[in-house]
């Protein structure tokens, strides 16, 4: 595995002239040490050139990035690869042009980050490219925006606390949307309908298959789900509130299972772990209307005339790079609880809680997962060294990327709940 350190950048943002991509720029620009050798890429060098000049103000004093031009081929990409240390790809939707980037990366050594939230996608990447990274070193971690970092951060954070300070495995963590102030962006609607069209019902059940993300066996359910929830998608759950059916569950069980496979299975949370995410709902009705509307709502996108109608709709209304303003997000907030059960048999186990917050919008936080997650790459070489390569997870970047988040503006806190 060679050292890629005398590569001419640290870091290339590609698709930086995209909504998210744009708002991870200004978030380098504005955060980011100045003597960070960094680029910006996509295909026209005139647009790039428009974003770097947008820049200017929100640093003028500091050097701005270069200008890498650069089609989504393969040989583009592995030319670019072999120029950088990371790449932040913001190019979406991620199952039709970011596939040859993962590749690229993956057979230069270069380190890799996304936000991307398709697990089809993602499912794909791993059969297709973790060996390849893990021989050449490249860290490749998908899923490092909302979906699904904060989830993932969560879990890893509460059965961590429940082994150092407890000495016991988690048997359950349960997950809520507590807050999600935002709307999509052209981008996230078009990968919508897009991935529909894209994979099959049968890659799509295969990819979505309990523990299908994981490198090891995942532990055979224990019925924690309660009947009514499965039946109606409305539960109760303690410290959290009424729960029902999230939107973006699926894709974050997905990561959370597969980090407690690559963190050791049965040896990192618990043999008998299990995480589940949904929504908080002010009543159970209202619970179930909405699980109902997800329900109806994912089986009329099946349908190629709805789904067409959706992404003409997308594309006139909301196209691909189009976002709200940030001034127009500056109130938004985002906040996931959760709440984690030691495995004991006993009547009462004991419990613990954890919260993730940030006040602000979410295409900027997912900028800035990107940002810190690539300095904690720049900056940990035993960390990088240890985790060695392939196509690996937000929580496996563990307490060093919390505490950059942290200094971002981030709430992470944590507790053991009294006896």
């Amino acid at each position: 595995m060679a050292s890629t350190k005398s590569r001419n950048y640290d870091l290339v943002l590609l698709g930086a002239t995209g909504y998210t991509g744009k708002l991870c720029a200004e978030y380098i620009t504005t955060s980011l040490p100045t003597d960070l050798k960094w680029a910006v890429s996509g295909r026209s060098h005139e647009r790039l050139s428009e974003t770097v000049e947008e820049l200017r103000s929100f640093n003028a004093e500091r050097v701005q990035p270069h200008i890498e031009v650069a089609t989504l081929s393969l040989d583009d990409l592995r030319s670019l690869a072999k120029k950088t240390r990371i790449i932040l790809n913001t190019v979406g939707p991620y199952h039709r042009y970011s596939g040859p980037v993962v590749q690229a990366c993956s057979e230069t050594g270069t380190h890799y980050l996304d936000v991307t939230g398709e697990t089809p996608w993602v499912y794909e990447m791993i059969h297709k490219h973790h060996d390849t990274a893990k021989a050449s070193g490249a860290i490749i971690i998908p899923e490092i925006g909302l979906e699904s970092a904060p989830s993932d951060l969560l879990a890893w954070t509460l059965a961590t606390l429940i082994r150092e300070d407890l000495s016991l495995d988690t048997k359950q963590v349960v997950a809520s949307v507590h807050k999600m102030d935002s709307q999509p962006s052209g981008g996230t609607l078009a990968t919508v309908t897009g991935i529909m069209q894209h994979y099959s019902l049968a890659e799509f059940r295969k990819s979505s298959a309990p523990w299908a993300l994981s490198p090891v066996p995942g532990p055979k359910s224990s019925k924690t789900v309660p009947l009514a929830t499965r039946l109606l998608g409305v539960r109760r759950t303690q410290h959290l509130g009424i729960l029902t059916t999230s939107i973006t569950a699926g894709p974050n069980v997905a990561i959370v299972q597969r980090s407690w496979g690559l963190l050791g299975g049965p040896r990192s949370y618990g043999p008998n772990f299990q995480y589940h995410e949904y929504m908080r709902v002010k009543n159970s009705l209202a619970g179930f209307i909405i699980h109902a509307a997800l329900c109806l709502g994912s089986l009329a996108i099946i349908i190629p005339p709805v789904r067409w109608l959706i992404q003409w709709a997308a594309h006139n209304f909301y196209a691909p790079g189009q976002g709200a303003s940030k001034d127009a997000t500056a109130k938004d907030a985002f906040e996931l609880r959760a709440v984690a059960e030691a495995d004991q048999d006993v009547p009462k186990p004991r419990m613990a809680m954890a919260k993730f917050r940030y006040d602000g919008g979410i295409y900027y936080l997912a900028g800035i997962f990107l940002a810190e997650a690539a300095m904690v790459l720049l900056t940990n070489d035993d960390l990088t060294t240890k985790l060695g390569g392939g196509l690996l997870t937000p929580a496996m970047l563990g307490q060093p990327f919390i505490d950059r988040l942290r200094n971002a503006g981030v709430t992470l806190e944590s507790r053991i709940m009294p006896e």
